[in-house]
């Protein structure tokens, strides 16, 4: 009995042991900076950037992660010390469910071995998280609250417009005051039962994808199987979400599914974090027909920062995104998406911003369609459609 004890104490003490290193590790590597701080920019481009009240970026994955946010990290991508830093007002925090093994561009089986179970495992999250998607998705949405409430005053969890006004006055007199919307990348996180919609809005989610890299519940991801447009799950799911005020991502879905939301939604739409076809042609990337789509619904798109949306040379690949969008249907439709801290490969963290405003300056954009690009469409897109 005696050894039976000291073995089961013992693998206690590993397992403990494991989820202090192993996640960090796990995070190093999937979440890597090409170019590490500080980033060096022209006196013109760091003014600029400077004097932007509104900086605002759609997609960062640094919750699923286990990471003290509200810590300083020498790794990653996102954290609120360093959105501080540079001077970034909000931030989308999405939540990742479930990740397919074998993740990629082309092809995903619904029914593939997932990534994140052995991830929740390994850093130590709840028995509860392991085996649920709804559980998974609750526990971080929560993690989220725990470090607004820890940072205090500095961070306002965006639920409403009156909480965006909030911040957008806080900000006039202390730059410090940082911001953050919570998402769901993959509605597969409701488990095919709408009341769990109810619930997640009831812990703060504002923003859902309805589909991440497989087909699920309500229809055809571009990466996965079918092709499928919406089902009548995800119909009713689209309605919902337009009388709860909740904002629809179209990244990752089927081009029926981009039709069919654009269809049924009444509200207008956001693609949080892209490439374009006519810079990097990629079944993860927008056509020209549905930019415009998504501008003649009165949406916005956010061009991300990782190689396979833009291209090997990332920032090149940026503006000319950026560019393509802008000459097509207008800078009031281009925004920041990066996909910060979502198992790709960036060449800066978000305390690097400032060299977009450089590269947009040497292409030509105007002050006025830097300040529109880096985050007042952002803004002004969440005053006209959060409740």
């Amino acid at each position: 009995m005696k050894k039976f004890i000291i073995l089961i104490v013992s693998l206690f003490f590993l397992y403990w042991l494991g989820t202090m290193t192993v996640p960090g590790i796990i995070e190093k590597n999937k979440n890597p900076v090409k170019d590490s701080a500080p980033y060096l920019v022209s006196q013109k481009a760091l003014e600029l950037y400077q004097s932007l009240d509104f900086v605002a970026d759609l997609h960062c994955d640094a919750l699923l992660w286990g990471r003290n946010l509200t810590e300083r990290a020498y790794y990653g991508h996102v954290d609120f010390p360093r959105m501080q830093e540079a001077n970034v007002a909000m931030q989308v925090f999405t939540i990742v469910s479930k990740s397919p093994k074998g993740q990629n561009m082309d092809l995903n089986k619904s029914d593939a071995q997932d990534n994140i179970t052995l991830l929740n495992i390994v850093q130590g999250r709840p028995v509860s998280n392991w085996f649920s998607l709804i559980n998974r998705t609750l526990y971080q949405s929560s993690k989220l609250q725990e470090f607004a409430d820890s940072y205090g005053k500095d961070f306002i969890l965006i639920k409403s417009k009156a909480d965006l006004e909030k911040l957008m006055e806080a900000r006039k007199t202390d730059r410090n005051v940082i911001g953050g919307l919570l998402g769901i990348e993959g509605a597969h996180a409701l488990e095919g039962n709408m009341k769990n919609l109810d619930r997640v809005y009831e812990a703060g989610v504002r923003l859902i994808g309805p589909v991440h890299f497989f087909d699920n519940e309500l229809g055809g991801s571009a990466h996965g199987e079918s092709g499928d447009g919406l089902t009548e799950f995800g119909k009713t799911v689209i309605r919902r979400m337009n009388e709860l005020n909740m904002i629809i991502d179209l990244a990752h879905v089927s081009p029926k599914m981009f039709d069919d939301i654009l269809e049924v939604s009444e509200k207008p739409v956001m693609v949080s974090h892209t490439g374009i076809r006519a810079v990097l042609n990629s079944p993860r990337n927008l056509s020209d027909e549905q930019i415009r789509k998504v501008a003649e619904k009165g949406g916005i798109i956010g061009i991300a920062f990782f190689d396979m949306a833009v291209g090997t040379d990332e920032i090149k690949g940026i503006v000319a995104s950026m560019k393509r969008v802008r000459n097509l249907v207008g800078v009031q439709h281009v925004a920041l998406g990066s996909d910060y801290d979502g198992s790709v490969a960036v060449p800066f963290d978000i305390t690097g911003l400032p060299i977009i405003v450089e590269a947009l300056l040497q292409e030509g954009f105007t002050e006025d369609e830097i300040r529109a690009i880096m985050g007042d469409n952002v803004k002004r897109f969440l005053l006209e459609n959060l409740g």
